[in-house]
């Protein structure tokens, strides 16, 4: 099969419109999270606060390897204009919640808003994981690495100014139209929809036809074995410790239940002529390794991120709004990393050099967070944020660049796909184990000082001042919150380290000059930075 070779105007369009798909997506996952308390406040839904973010999470990572097996089948550009179909719909639904009170079946309006978030996130899964194959399709795997830092950047980008917009919004955006009030967090997601509409006009207009490179039928039960398998692993990971203990026989019944889903899904892909995840791939050395090491670097970059806007806001009494500005060194190292890598591995067409150079710095910044406490100066923060960030910046496109070079073309989908899902299953999890350890750790420590006063009191009075105040709360309960998170930190140290060691098993394989389709050639798996090219299936 040969392959087909794109105009430099094909690639810059097709480019643009992909970094609108990708700048919503990353968008998506930031601007929410500061509106959420006037959410709540307003949809009467503070016991289920965490489910907003979860259900968004569950329904795009689970569908992230079946939107990427899609691609392979049918090409990227259907499975991209589905995506973005799907994403605007649960946009524009969750900016309704709640609006004519309760609905049949739904309920009010957070239940409405949790349901209409899981549609969105069956959209989302679509958009990253499309994005960066079709970047594969576009560039040789040499020149990716330029792309994939500049995309990197995007999310760096979209990290910073998603919080700024949403916490903007919703102080501020409340608009009277036509009689009705529209209140200001909505338009925290309506403001999906121009993004949406334009991607989408990009896409059906000036994208070119990119032919699909696999052949095959969905296994539509290996799909659904997939959902059967992680839904019930994060839904136990988000209920553990938190709502029951860890030994309830929900939890339990859950891990259960994630096991026997596995298990299925094992014997279902052994046995599928055409399965959604290939259990072959993992004989790739460089597949396997990859991913193991994407998913650890995730599982501590949520650790760590996910909790520092709660070391400030309540540990340093800060409010939302200067939080958010407050984390903007950690976006610029990591925006300034993941060019400069990406442009480095296109130079020297190697990527290992790299990845354990900014796991390694990872680790530095992560270990300087551990060591900071409710006195620590803002600036003393922000460097020590900077570093976290250069060391982040690597990991944003590395291990997918690494991925791709790998294998054959016609598996590009999935192994994209592939990498993705493992990173946000690493995130998802991060938040959800550390999370765990925190809020143990916080009443563990305000219970000896304050009985019955729990973490979950102290998030209600941050719900309560959401108007822009900044919590004010006694020192020794600042020192309880700061020690606890810290705490989390360091913790997250052990997860940076087995990265490292992973990383370090990853094969340095030689960067391919130009694509390669069908049964053509595939880099090498050596360890000694042969630069030879053997036969893809030599090394499977």
């Amino acid at each position: 099969m040969s392959t087909r070779e794109f105009t430099e105007a094909e690639r810059r369009i097709t480019l643009w419109g992909i970094a609108i798909v990708f700048l919503l997506s990353a968008l998506d996952q930031t601007i929410v999270a500061t509106a959420m308390p006037r959410i709540i406040a307003e949809l009467n839904g503070l016991a289920l606060y965490s489910w907003v973010t979860t259900a968004y999470l569950l329904s795009s990572t689970v569908m992230v390897p079946i939107w990427g097996k899609l691609g392979d089948l049918f090409g990227r550009k259907p499975v991209l204009l589905a995506g973005i179909i799907i994403f605007l719909a649960g946009s524009w639904l969750s900016g309704l919640s709640g609006e004519f009170g309760d609905l049949p079946l739904l309920g009010g309006g957070m239940v409405q808003l949790i349901v209409f978030r899981a549609i969105q996130g069956i959209g989302g899964g679509a958009l990253f994981t499309t994005a960066f194959a079709i970047i594969g399709d576009l560039f040789p795997p040499r020149e990716r690495g330029r792309m994939a830092g500049m995309f990197g950047a995007i999310f760096g980008l979209s990290s910073t100014v998603g919080p700024l917009i949403g916490s903007y919004f919703t102080d501020h955006g409340t608009v009277t139209l036509a009689g009705h009030v529209v209140a200001g967090w909505r338009w925290v997601f309506y403001l999906n929809l121009p993004l949406s509409l334009l991607s989408l006009f990009m896409i059906l207009v000036k994208m070119p036809k990119m032919s699909h490179h696999a052949k095959g039928k969905i296994d539509f039960l290996g799909a659904g074995l997939i959902i059967a398998t992680f839904v019930p692993l994060l839904l136990a990971l988000t209920f553990g410790g938190h709502n029951h203990p860890w030994g309830s026989p929900l939890v339990l019944g859950l891990f259960a239940g994630s096991a026997v889903g596995l298990v299925l899904y094992t014997i279902n892909e052994r046995f599928a002529p055409d399965p959604i995840l290939p259990l072959d791939l993992f004989q790739n050395r460089v597949f396997t390794t990859a991913n193991l090491a994407g998913f650890l670097v995730s599982m501590s970059f949520m650790s760590t991120v996910a909790f520092l806007p709660l070391f400030m806001q309540l540990g340093q009494g800060v409010k939302a709004t200067t939080s958010g500005l407050s984390t903007l060194p950690l976006m610029a190292g990591l925006m300034a990393s993941s060019i400069l890598a990406g442009r480095r591995v296109s130079q020297t067409g190697k990527y290992k050099t790299m990845m354990i150079a900014g796991i390694c710095v990872t680790f530095l910044g992560i270990f300087l967070l551990s060591r900071m406490h409710a006195d620590t100066t803002r600036l003393d923060l922000a460097w020590r944020m900077a570093v976290l960030g250069i060391g982040l910046g690597p990991g944003q496109s590395l291990f997918s660049l690494a991925v791709q070079n790998a294998m054959p073309i016609e598996r590009l989908g999935v192994v994209t796909s592939s990498s993705q899902f493992f990173r946000q299953i690493g995130s998802t999890m991060g938040v959800a184990i550390f999370g765990t350890f925190l809020t143990s750790n916080l009443n563990a420590g305000l219970g000896k000082i304050m009985p019955g006063v729990d973490v979950g009191k102290l998030q209600g009075m941050g719900a309560a001042r959401a108007g822009g105040a900044a919590m004010q709360l006694p020192p020794f309960i600042k020192t309880i919150i700061t020690d606890a998170i810290t705490g989390v930190f360091a913790l997250g140290l052990y997860v940076v380290a087995a990265a490292l060691l992973v990383a370090l098993l990853i094969p340095q394989l030689p960067m391919r000059e130009r694509s390669m389709m069908g049964a053509q050639a595939s880099p090498k798996e050596d360890a000694d930075d042969d630069d030879t090219v053997i036969p893809a299936e030599a090394h499977l």
